[in-house]
């Protein structure tokens, strides 16, 4: 994911590692400087204070080390090992004809992404009209047929074994489904985190959200997608509809995937005090000439879900350069962009396609376990503790099948077209 959001658009050049950034000599932490050694309680419970001192100590100067070491190393990426000068110029004449080859294969790349960009534009347009139709159904404006309800009951059953049709007796009516879309948003683990009991108030207005794709065949084509948020009146902000732009650069990155560029939100026009982006506080302020008192009203920043339309900006090139931004908050604009920029994926690929699930949860089944399967990723092989994990049945019959969870990143709802599956098409 990360590689897909640069912080700036001059790091689609970035190259990868090649054999002349490998150092002619063995870096020291091959000669033996592993990890500190330090005995872990179980080993030795019976330590005085002596030897834990002086063990702590042999602990930090290792540590020393080893910091000193990955600076080393990192110093030496990018550097010439001097292997590729070293090369007869035939066999570098050929390295450069490998490159020419790979410009090729980077357009054909780029090309292959804009003909999946138009196949997902085609297939939107093919389910509009159903998108509409959930649409009418959820604010009871039409009333929904015996067909829908009947293919709806056949997908619980094939779902679900233990599902129990509804009462027949009683007839569908316009009625509507009341906070349909904060349910839903409310049932996606990462939106989840972002909306406060404050935002609640102003999300049981949101009716409906649609996407767009951008129209990328003007004079300076940028391909990329809107999302919209329909509300009803509210007694938040005047706003009817609030958007969230992505723009995306117009050559694929590194990866063969579109890089995010950057991305545009609505100034939302808040009714008076009901910022939601904003805590206020009552200071008293002393007049040092009079005396006297006054009542001071202050606002800062908070959390708040609808600061998802001013999302963070990337810092230019030049303050990068010159050193003006420091590594650490470099580190955390880049989280927030990445953070952004899924949760706008997240919404075109999974939450509009697959509505109806995550308001009835179904959808949080696979995001949990798209969870778990990262922890299980993340473990490293010799920290994996094997007598964990029992087998309770000698025989797989008895276990009961996993769902499978849908693919991670661009295409997590079937409904979408992914431009990963386009191989298929």
């Amino acid at each position: 994911m990360s590689s897909n959001v640069p912080i700036s658009s001059n790091t689609s050049n970035i190259t990868a590692p090649t054999p002349q950034n490998t150092p002619l000599n063995q870096a020291p932490i091959a000669l033996g400087l592993s990890r500190p050694t330090v005995p872990d309680i179980t080993e030795d419970n019976e330590q005085d204070d002596g030897e834990d001192a002086e063990q702590s100590e042999l602990s930090g100067f290792q540590q020393k080390m080893l910091g000193m070491v990955h600076g080393k190393l990192a110093g030496l990426v990018g550097r010439s090992s001097g292997y590729l000068e070293s090369l007869p110029i035939e066999v570098k004449l050929s390295v450069e004809a490998l490159k020419g080859v790979q410009v090729k294969q980077n357009e054909l790349q780029n090309q292959y992404k804009r003909e999946c960009l138009e196949l997902e534009k085609k297939y939107l347009a093919l389910q509009t009209p159903l998108y509409e139709r959930r649409n009418a159904i959820i604010s009871g404006a039409t009333v929904p047929t015996l067909e829908e309800i009947e293919a709806g009951e056949k997908y619980s059953i094939k779902d679900d074994d233990e599902y129990t049709p509804l009462p027949k007796d009683t007839a569908p009516t316009a009625s509507g489904i009341p906070e349909f879309w904060l349910t839903a948003l409310r049932n996606h683990v990462g939106l989840e985190e972002l909306i406060t009991e404050r935002d609640a108030g102003a999300l049981k207005h949101l009716i409906d959200i649609r996407i767009e794709y951008l129209d990328d065949s003007g004079p300076e084509p940028k391909p990329g997608f809107k999302l919209i948020f329909v509300f009803s009146p509210n007694e938040y902000f005047e706003n009817d509809l609030l958007e969230k732009t992505y723009v995306y650069q117009e050559e694929v990155g590194y990866s063969g995937d579109f890089v995010y560029d950057r991305a545009i939100g609505t100034e939302i026009r808040w009714k008076e005090d009901k910022d939601l982006t904003k805590e206020f506080e009552i200071k008293k302020q002393r007049n040092k000439n009079t005396n006297r008192t006054r009542l001071v009203r202050k606002a800062r920043p908070t959390e708040s879900f609808f600061n998802f339309f001013t999302p963070p900006v990337p810092p230019a090139d030049d303050a990068i350069e010159n050193g003006e931004i420091d590594d650490e908050d470099l580190e955390e604009i880049e989280e927030k962009l990445e953070m952004d920029y899924q949760i706008g994926e997240d919404l075109k690929e999974k939450v509009i396609p697959r509505a109806v699930d995550y308001f009835t949860g179904k959808a949080l089944e696979y995001e949990v376990m798209d969870e778990d399967d990262d922890d299980f990723d993340d473990e490293d092989d010799d920290e994996i503790d094997e007598g964990a994990f029992e087998d309770e049945s000698d025989s797989d019959a008895d276990v009961p099948a996993r769902r499978r969870a849908p693919p991670k990143g661009r295409g997590g709802a079937a409904a979408n077209v992914n431009p990963e599956e386009c191989k298929t098409q």
